[in-house]
């Protein structure tokens, strides 16, 4: 089936999408069981060569993928980190010196011309490269001196869900175990979480009612939350075609908030630890503007909203929150596309592997 085609006859419409959402607890466990000894002794001949700083490489999903290890090695390593410009390797074609440095390049597929290119680039200029993707036989993979297999299985929908999570449970197992921690026990709990919530999908459902007709949508969080908004956004934008626009709930007081009256629909994404109590002004603004607010996050936030969705946070760390937290957002994205009469399985103009240069 093409990016343009519709489900055959007879077929329901996002069936492969919803079937690999439904994948997730099961990628989360293989994850953790089979993947996680392999993650650690890429952690710790890693840690052995003691990187200074880090650069993170990838593109859509896997961007904002990139973005959440950024804050878990800045917050939990202390490690100075950056996200990459590729162009200014592949088309401006400079040289940097990156001796002492952690490239790590984040891609499903690892086939993009650009990733593998700036890859090669970053370990021909000293760096230490580690690429994470769905791949281990991918161009990507080869260029680069580690490899990270997230083992989710071959993905066909267009929209990644199965490999987003994925991604993220692979970057805190590596991450913590830079530090030498017991991720895979931290995260035990996951797959069991993932599966109730998932279960769930009658609510996303009520929910996707609201938004049959949107013309835009705002999505907002902090901290560990705000790569959540980042996926939400896009995963609303390339089922769905409405414009969903991410901001930082710091960001988003400094300008875009006029934009916000009482008939814009926001999402609020709501983690339960230092990243929600620092959202909680931004909050606070909405409701005072009379914005249409929804909140996905612990059970208090979410009665003081106009609507929401509870996601089961206790006992479980700020930093592993947004492995959670995207589900139900990928359902919603489900849930509005099929609302608004469309197949999520098939985006118009997009291709599963994107070939940028």
């Amino acid at each position: 089936m093409s990016a343009t085609t519709p489900a055959p006859r007879g077929e329901r419409p996002g069936r492969i999408m919803s079937g690999e959402m439904a994948e997730q607890p099961a990628v989360l466990r293989r994850l953790l069981s089979e993947g996680a000894p392999r993650i650690r002794e890429v952690a710790e001949r890693i840690a052995a060569r003691n990187p200074r700083f880090v650069l993170l490489t990838a593109r859509g999903t896997s961007d904002n993928a990139a973005l959440y290890a950024k804050y878990l090695l800045e917050i939990l390593l202390g490690k100075p980190c950056g996200l990459t410009s590729m162009s200014t390797t592949t088309a401006y074609e400079a040289r940097q010196d990156l001796t002492d440095c952690l490239v790590i390049a984040v891609s499903q597929s690892g086939g993009s011309p650009d990733l593998v290119a700036s890859t090669r680039a970053a370990r021909e200029a000293g760096a230490v490269t580690l690429a994470v993707t769905n791949n281990a036989g991918s161009p990507l993979a080869e260029v680069s001196e580690f490899h990270i297999d997230i083992l989710a299985g071959p993905e066909k929908a267009l929209p990644a869900t199965k490999t987003y999570t994925a991604e993220l449970l692979a970057l805190y197992l590596l991450v913590d175990g830079l530090r030498g921690g017991n991720g895979a026990e931290a995260a035990k709990a996951l797959p069991d979480l993932a599966k109730s919530i998932l279960a769930r999908q009658d609510e996303v459902r009520r929910l996707a009612a609201r938004y049959r007709f949107a013309e835009r949508m705002v999505i907002t969080s902090r901290g560990y939350g705000y790569p959540t908004a980042k996926e939400a956004a896009l995963k609303l934008m390339e089922t769905s075609y409405i414009p969903a626009l991410s901001y930082s709930g710091a960001d988003l007081l400094h300008g875009p908030l006029a934009m916000v009256d009482n008939v814009s629909p926001v999402i609020a994404i709501v983690t339960d630890g230092r990243g929600g109590r620092a959202l909680q002004p931004v909050l606070d603004r909405l409701k005072d503007r009379g914005a249409d607010l929804v909140v996905f996050g612990p059970a208090p936030q979410v009665a003081d909203a106009s609507a929401g969705f509870v996601l089961p946070t206790e006992d479980v760390p700020e930093e592993l929150q947004p492995i959670l937290e995207i589900l139900p957002l990928q359902m919603l994205a489900y849930e509005v596309t099929i609302a608004r009469g469309q197949d999520p399985d098939a985006p118009r103009a997009l291709a599963k592997v994107t070939e940028t240069r």
